[in-house]
């Protein structure tokens, strides 16, 4: 595996010819520019501090400059490095700055800041003076002597007077720049380090951030099902009410229509037409959020779509509790979905549905005695139920092999309702077996 720091490059026989020493020097010379201008910036801002002005600025300059910093480490470390900050959960300055003082990773990114600017940056040039500049003016030596003509100075301190003198001192130089790209590479290493140190999240601030992004996610979906609701709600209520109104105005009419003629004709086949939209809005009505679901749960719900199914199906769902809504509606799409693919593709004669609630995780079991095969990858629409059971941190399972029978399985976490938060209407869920 290819190194991805310089601690590692350091172990490999051929360190000196690859691009880690260039690596190591272009992040110290980097970084000596980089603290150098961050100390300009801190003095200018601490002479406006004594006068309050500059203070708010001084104090979250390290945000800025901790962003620089993760970008300038790639130099040296492949590996990313994240962003330990937190999004605010409002928009507004005042809601970042009040997040921004409330996290470590600010004050952590400030100490580096200060400490960029008063002792690091030094000490990398300083590093980078004996690992590099020591080296080239030894090699220089023969080019100076040539320049100067009689004698040269070598590192101000070793007079040079003749070319076997200075071809010595070349050689000395060659042989060092090899031998102190290793610890200058070491340093380079032990810097990037402190800079991930203090500058990347700590294990703590990464399981806040996963933390909040599952928080994130139920909101979402809990979103969702209200939005799927509202839409419901908005079709029983006015698309649905004035179809049947339509429906009861063209019966009307055909009653008042002369028999046998165009017009009764014309009537009987609008009345025909208003009466299958209206089966089928109530029929997509149904299939945004049963009403059964959201008055007696899951169970009675999966009972329901049992009877309905063309295979006849065996239920075993009596036992649930009452849970989550959006952990039930997505239980019941999913058996539902596979009862229309065990209908469509699967040749089965008879079918079962199990649902349990135990230890805080829900499991449901569709299987089928038919002759197996089934594949989500072919668009079989259960693989956006498996990225939607996902997002409740569940799992959809398919074991279908060649010949049957298939078994489809889906587990969701989740705690069960209270009786107080749970619906106040009863609740009834049958077992049966259609054909």
């Amino acid at each position: 595996m290819d190194p991805r720091t310089p601690w590692q490059a350091l172990t490999r026989p051929r360190f000196p010819l690859g691009p880690w020493p260039w690596r190591a020097v272009g992040y110290l010379a980097s970084g000596g520019l980089v603290g150098a201008a961050a100390g300009i910036v801190f003095l200018v801002l601490g002479v406006f501090s004594l006068f309050l002005l500059g203070l708010p600025l001084l104090l979250f300059s390290g945000i800025a400059l901790g962003r620089a910093e993760r970008l300038r480490l790639r130099i040296v470390d492949l590996d990313p490095a994240p962003d330990p900050h937190r999004l605010p959960s409002a928009p507004g300055l005042a809601a970042w700055l009040r997040v921004r003082a409330g996290e470590q990773a600010t004050w952590r990114e400030l100490a580096y800041a200060l400490l960029l600017a008063t002792v690091l940056w030094p000490l990398d040039l300083l590093v980078l003076a004996v690992g590099v500049g020591l080296p080239v003016a030894l090699l220089s030596a023969p080019f100076r002597l040539a320049v100067d003509g009689q004698e040269t100075k070598v590192v101000k301190a070793y007079l040079v007077t003749s070319y076997p003198e200075a071809l010595g001192a070349a050689l000395v130089g060659a042989v060092l720049l090899v031998a102190l790209a290793y610890p200058l590479a070491a340093v380079a290493g032990a810097r990037a380090a402190l800079a991930r140190a203090l500058l990347t999240p700590r294990e703590t601030e990464r399981q806040g951030v996963i933390g909040e992004v599952i928080a994130s996610r139920a909101r979402l979906v809990d979103a969702f099902e209200a939005e799927r609701r509202r839409i419901e709600r908005d079709l029983h209520d006015g698309a649905q009410q004035r179809l049947v109104a339509l429906t009861m105005t063209l019966g009307l009419a055909r009653l008042d229509a002369p028999p046998g003629g165009p017009l009764a004709e014309q009537l009987a086949k609008a009345h025909a037409e208003a009466g299958q939209v209206l089966t089928e809005l109530r029929e997509l009505i149904r299939g945004i959020h049963p009403q059964v679901l959201a008055d007696y749960g899951l169970g009675a719900a999966l009972a329901d779509a049992a009877d309905r199914s063309f295979t006849p199906v065996d239920t075993d769902v009596s036992s649930l509790p009452r849970l989550p809504a959006s952990v039930e509606s997505a239980a019941y799409f999913a058996g539902c979905e596979a009862l229309a693919n065990i209908g469509k593709h699967s040749g089965a004669r008879l079918a079962r549905i199990t649902a349990r609630h135990g230890d805080g995780v829900l499991r449901l079991d569709v299987e089928d005695d038919g002759h197996g095969g089934a594949d989500p990858s072919r668009g079989s629409g259960l693989t956006g139920l498996a990225d939607r059971i996902a997002v409740l941190d569940g799992t959809l399972t398919i074991m279908s092999p060649p010949g049957g029978p298939t078994l489809l399985r889906v587990e969701i976490p989740c705690p069960a309702l209270s009786e107080s938060s749970a619906s106040s209407s009863p609740r009834t869920a049958s077992s049966s077996g259609r054909g």
